[in-house]
């Protein structure tokens, strides 16, 4: 890093897109400050604040060049809710960098999500995408399919001996790795775009992770096809029988499975060697 190099905040840096941000702008020679509640191991600047209390956010992105924010919640926890993260905190993120007049903010959002509006998770992220798109300030809104991580669901299902789909299974998703999704995130700042829906460089269908479960694990498939009605009917139910830091994310997941979830293709980084990996 150079006296002259360019300075980006990440706010979730912590988090598991955060983190490959972190190491992708670290990597790229730019100043980075990981704005964090609690010291961590990051090759980064630490920046102690809580998005949540906008007084603590003063000061800290004074001359920086952009604003990156993977700030959000998956499971509701210590009494905050998704609109308290998702849209409040990203909120007041957006204010103090208009305030330090950062010349970019960029944010990560979520592919499709205007066939998710009734999903609150993503229903308080639109509302700050909104916002964003509205604020006099340039920004880069970045819709990612799905993560690795996210789909390590197929393979727990898979080791316990059985993969339960919903429908036919036909529905298709690119999932695409962190470090993958940090690198197409810089490139597309870099690019000046002002949005991407993205995935990973392989697209699959259900059927097509639970044999991948499987066949990761040296075992037989056995997959198990639900009524597409069981799913619409566990989305009106659950939030009647189950907390918010159960139905919150459940609603997400089985909205998404309801559709495909394709974006434009980056990265090198394959599920099936994450799955062997994991297995």
């Amino acid at each position: 890093m150079t006296d002259t190099a360019k300075t980006v905040l990440i706010a979730g840096a912590t988090g598991y897109l955060g983190r490959y941000l972190v190491e992708e702008y670290a990597r790229r020679g730019w100043r980075v400050k990981a704005l964090v509640r609690r010291d961590a191991d990051l090759p980064a600047e630490m920046v102690h604040a809580e998005a949540t209390r906008p007084e603590t956010l003063e000061g800290t992105m004074k001359g920086a060049d952009l604003v990156i924010s993977a700030l959000g919640i998956t499971r509701q926890r210590d009494g905050l809710t998704y609109r308290d993260v998702d849209y409040q905190a990203n909120a007041n993120l957006l204010a103090e960098a208009l305030h330090a007049r950062v010349p970019r903010f960029a944010y990560i959002h979520v592919l499709n999500a205007d066939r998710m509006a009734d999903v609150p998770l993503v229903a308080a992220k639109a509302e700050f995408v909104a916002l964003l798109r509205a604020a006099p300030i340039t920004s880069t809104v970045i819709a990612p399919s799905g993560y690795f991580s996210d789909m390590a669901d197929f393979l727990s299902m898979a080791r316990a001996g059985r993969v339960w789909l919903f429908g036919s299974g036909t529905h298709r998703i690119n999932p695409i790795h962190g470090a993958d999704l940090a690198q197409a995130t810089a490139e597309a700042i870099d690019a000046g775009r002002d949005w991407l829906d993205v995935g990973g460089p392989d697209t699959f269908s259900h059927t097509d992770l639970a044999t991948l479960g499987f066949a990761a694990l040296d075992k037989p498939s056995r997959i198990t096809r639900l009524p597409d009605a069981l799913r619409r009917m566990a989305l009106r139910l659950l939030p009647w029988v189950t907390p918010a830091h159960i139905h919150g994310p459940a609603q997400f997941f089985l909205t998404a499975m309801g559709s495909d979830m394709v974006g434009e293709p980056h990265g090198t980084h394959h599920l099936a060697d994450h799955f062997r990996n994991l297995a």
